[in-house]
């Protein structure tokens, strides 16, 4: 047996989760199917269909266009070029789509719409994995067969300015470039200028044959501002003119010489939500623009309402019309107009090279390939072909042969779209064996949690795991050497190695003995709960399994969120579940509030209508509050009578306790109408919008200025003098910081005044943010080593927290500070009338921390789509995009509500008022198992799940935010278990 404490147990459960969380995540996300064939070949290119005979067109067919200028606005999304947009900010692209010689399209992005994968879609014709998300941070060079690399192979001279993710993923490609950092959002103008000073150099010059732009200023005023950005019309009429350059310098070089045609391609890699971000499924981020403007084209008397056609379909008409072979993973089928004006036998020829690749990658990605629809209606459009081909070249020229000829067209067609969707449906080729063997060890994980859980929540927090019976038994070594045999198999056999299959023996030896010793310690734990059950039964006075209303009311609406996860609706309106969550928690607390105060006797007021026994009336279990067969203690009266909050006497006590629910409700109120999130209404306009908007400068400049001054207020009152000192200070350089960069303004300030990137002001801000928690971390320190002055770790722990609510400050959007400030309040009147005077214990005060912490995500403007995710704030106060910094300040300024909430948890169960040296303990349990429980049904939700419809545009985003949720969880375990005066292990 191993003696260990609570808080310990629940960490290093964690953290085995993580790595259970970590394997799932990399089987679920498939790579999406492709070719055995490494790179298409000019010789791979079928020969013409002819019955009877065999065609003398077996070559690849000239290209269609001598240049190609590729054009693509970062964030362009369908209506600010069809739309009214288009209209007032772009007239020459406009008068192009009405009287110009052009063909408008809209191109339908699949998610995710983040720019990287969006790339790879549009050079590959593939729609790349979800997983890609997270490759967008560091983009590998492409080695998939991609039209750039078929350029070159080609002997095409390609230069490229604009968006460096091109150059790595194209690394020795371009004959020159210039790229720009993509994530440094907070330049909008300089990274366009950058691209656009080269223009008139190399639109003279004749050394290149594809020329590549891509602009990021539009994707960097959408993540600051919003798509309603009076930025936005300056940047599109920018865009505008550029277009024009370009159209007029390609139309000239035509006239000099008589040679084939230029081609100029408009398009947007993705969309641009209402809220300026991107990622998700919506129509504004999945609807871009696609432009084709060529001389090749008929000249157009009126404009046309754009067609719908897949992002995908791209690759194959650039790669046609450039006389390259489609390559070998294209998903897309060729946009017909862009070819309308060929010859029958030419448009038959290049729609016949573009359903042989997909009736190849067809036959490389599905078994029963011979039974597909779209393989079917190919083999029946070849032979029409061949007919066609046979009439043609016979010489009849009746009607029977042009007939004949749109019906093999059109046959092609068809043939095309429903190769191309059955491909689209393999995409989930998911690594099932990684998927199992993550999902059996968080399973584990959970099991033993809620096996452990009446002995962790007992007035010890120690408990006995039983460790070295399960590892020396018959048993374990038995499943040891099954589970090796399985490996075994499943890696010899599969046609493709699984992830799992491709780690280190000893890596994988290491995972099956975790899981066999996981196992034979549930079987352990199982078998001590039923002996510790048959002996209570023996002596049922032992126990009191008395629940009151609120311990029902959190097991149920726990339960109850849980299986809503099932739904797409619940998931993509999950804030709404929280609202109802919080807004039911605090009526169940206004009910006791009322039952302490006002429907007990005068005398009975010294007792907690939450505790269950009296310190003196119980003698078998004293200081002990059992819920069901969960040990819970309560702490002593003395110590929580102190924390009556000074200047409160016993009636306004009651009265403020009484208010204190009903603020609580409408403070949360007041959040909902800050930010609309969730799918079904986030078009809607909310306050939110109505702050950020120009006209509202000043309204946001006041309503941040009072915002940073009650975050002073409510935090530093428990902040030594030189942290008040540095709070103050940098609460004033937030504001500086904000007022840099043009969202708020001084008094004084001229509304004209130049914006700039803030560098100086938020790294003001970061030097305090980093002295703060340091002094609060030197008096942790102080506190664990060298002395046990909870007074010093409750200061220090209180400092701690200080500095993340100043980091959090400096990276929320102005109009989001009333979020902070309504969670420091809360968090005050919760504490001084609520949690404290009616006694709850610490599992309840920590699943109310959980609830709240959650709720605030979505209050923030958070949902379970990635467009929400403000990557602006990854930037706040760097010159330069530096990964690591980057990224950890998004995910602490995505997930500030949970953990401000988690953090000032820590501090209350450490605080005077409650000084029971198992809180901290108690707390941690109850939060890994909060955690635990919904990131375990969701996975195995999303795997039972993983061919339902909204797989990719729904719970997969989801599935992110779990697995990021539960790391973050784990990070904040361990801070409890350091904070935990007693961590011990004993054996």
């Amino acid at each position: 047996m191993v003696r260990i404490r609570s808080s310990v147990f629940a960490s290093c459960c964690l953290i085995i989760e993580v790595v259970g969380v970590a394997l799932f995540l990399v089987g679920f996300f498939p790579l999406p199917p492709k070719s055995r064939a490494m790179k298409s070949r000019s010789s791979d290119i079928p020969a013409e269909p002819y019955a009877g005979y065999s065609s003398n067109w077996t070559n690849l067919p000239p290209p269609l266009f001598r240049r190609v200028v590729i054009m693509l606005v970062d964030a362009m999304r369908d209506d600010f070029v069809f739309g009214d947009n288009g209209k007032a900010f772009m007239p020459y692209t406009r008068h192009v789509l009405e009287q110009g010689t052009s063909h408008n399209f809209i191109a339908k992005a699949k998610p995710p719409t983040v720019t990287m994968p969006r790339i790879k879609a549009l050079v590959t014709g593939s729609v790349p994995g979800f997983v890609d998300v997270i490759m967008n941070l560091n983009s590998p060079a492409l080695l998939e067969d991609n039209l750039i690399w078929q350029a070159k192979d080609a002997g095409r001279r390609i230069v490229f300015y604009g968006d460096d993710t091109w150059l790595k993923l194209f690394p020795k490609h371009f004959v020159e470039h210039d790229g720009t950092t993509s994530f440094f959002v907070s330049d909008y103008k300089e990274v366009d200028n950058n691209v656009t000073r080269h223009l008139d150099d190399v639109l003279k010059r004749e050394d290149w044959d594809m020329l590549i732009l891509h602009y990021l200023g539009l994707d960097h005023i959408g993540h600051l501002t919003g798509p309603h950005s009076p930025l936005i019309g300056s940047k599109l009429k920018e865009m505008d003119d550029i277009v024009k350059k370009i159209h007029t310098a390609l139309q000239s070089k035509e006239e000099v010489a008589a040679s084939l045609p230029n081609l100029l391609v408009i398009c947007g890699d993705h969309g641009m939500s209402e809220t300026g971000s991107h990622g998700g499924s919506t129509d504004s981020e999945v609807r871009t623009p696609l432009v084709l403007i060529s001389s090749a084209f008929p000249k157009k008397d009126s404009f046309i309402v754009p067609a719908y056609v897949e992002q995908t379909d791209i690759t194959p008409t650039l790669a046609i019309g450039f006389g390259l072979p489609i390559p070998q993973n294209s998903l897309g089928h060729l946009i017909l107009p862009v070819i309308e004006r060929r010859s029958m036998r030419e448009q038959l020829r290049l729609l016949h090279i573009n359903g042989f690749q997909l009736s190849k990658l067809l036959q490389n990605s599905i078994p029963a390939y011979e039974k597909d629809p779209g393989f079917e209606m190919f083999r029946v459009s070849e032979r029409l072909h061949g007919s066609w081909v046979k009439l043609y070249l016979e010489g009849n020229t009746s009607e029977v042969l042009t007939n004949l000829g749109r019906k093999v067209l059109q046959q092609y067609l068809d043939a095309l779209r429903t190769m191309s969707s059955s491909l689209s449906k393999q995409l989930s080729q998911y690594d099932l064996y990684s998927m199992i063997v993550g999902a059996v060890i968080i399973l584990q994980v959970l099991l033993l949690l809620l096996l452990s859980t009446p002995e962790a929540l007992c007035s010890s927090a120690e408990f006995d795991v039983p460790l070295s019976s399960p590892l020396f038994s018959l048993l374990f070594y038995l499943l040891c050497l099954v589970l090796s045999a399985v490996h075994v198999i499943v890696c010899t056999s599969a046609e493709s190695s699984c992830y799992f299959c491709k780690i280190s023996w000893l890596m994988a030896l290491g995972a099956i003995m975790l899981v066999s010793a996981l196992f034979c310690v549930i079987l352990s734990t199982i078998g001590k709960r039923y002996a510790s059950w048959q002996s209570q039964t023996k002596s049922p006075s032992v126990t009191n399994s008395d629940w009151s209303e609120l311990d029902i009311l959190l097991l149920v609406g726990t339960l109850g969120h849980v299986l809503s996860l099932g739904a797409s609706s619940f998931i993509e309106e999950e804030h709404q579940t929280w609202y109802f969550l919080l807004n039911t928690l605090c009526l169940a607390l206004f009910q006791d509030v009322c039952r302490k105060y006002f429907l007990l006797p005068e005398h009975d007021l010294e007792l907690s209508p939450c505790r269950k026994i009296t310190s003196e009336d119980s003698t078998s279990s004293q200081q002990h509050s059992y819920r069901g067969r969960v040990q819970v203690p309560h702490y002593d009266d003395d110590k929580t009578k102190g924390a009556t909050p000074p200047g409160f006497g016993a009636d306004n006590l009651k009265w403020f306790a009484l208010a204190t629910p009903w603020i609580t409700l409408v403070l949360c109120r007041l959040l909902r109408s800050l930010n609309q999130t969730g799918i079904k209404w986030a078009h809607r306009p909310d306050f939110g919008h109505w702050l950020t908007s120009s006209e509202h400068r000043a309204e946001l400049s006041l309503l941040a200025a009072t915002s940073l001054l009650l975050i002073f207020i409510l935090v530093q009152r428990r902040c030594s003098l030189v942290s008040k000192i540095a709070l103050a200070l940098g609460l004033l350089g937030v504001y500086s910081y904000r007022a840099a960069i043009g969202n708020v303004v001084f008094p004084w300030q001229q509304v004209s005044k130049d914006i700039s990137k803030g560098v100086i002001e938020a790294r003001f801000v970061y030097v305090f943010v980093l002295g703060i928690l340091f002094t609060g971390t030197k008096d942790l320190l102080k506190s664990q080593v060298i002395s046990t002055d909870s007074k010093t770790r409750s200061v220090g722990l209180w400092e701690v927290y200080s500095g993340l609510v100043l980091l959090a400050a400096l990276l929320f959007r102005p109009h989001n500070l009333p979020v902070l400030v309504f969670c420091l309040l809360i968090q005050n009147v919760m504490t001084q009338f609520i949690w404290t005077n009616l006694d709850y214990d610490a599992a309840q005060v920590t699943i109310m921390h959980y609830w709240f912490g959650q709720a605030f995500f979505y209050f923030q403007g958070n949902s379970n789509n990635i467009a929400t995710v403000d990557i602006s704030a990854g930037f706040v106060g760097l010159e330069n995009y530096v990964e690591m910094p980057a990224v950890m300040l998004t995910a602490f300024a995505t997930y500030a509500g949970p953990l401000l909430w988690a953090v000032y948890l820590v501090c209350y169960l450490s605080s005077e008022s409650i000084r029971s040296p198992v809180a901290i303990s108690h707390g941690c349990f109850c939060y890994a198992l909060m955690r635990s429980i919904p990131v375990t049904v969701y996975i195995i939700l999303v795997t039972v799940l993983r061919y339902h419809l909204f797989i990719w545009s729904v719970f997969s985003p989801k599935l992110l935010y779990e697995g990021m949720h539960a790391f973050i969880t784990a990070a904040v375990c361990i801070f409890f278990t350091a904070m935990d005066r007693k961590q011990s292990i004993k054996t």
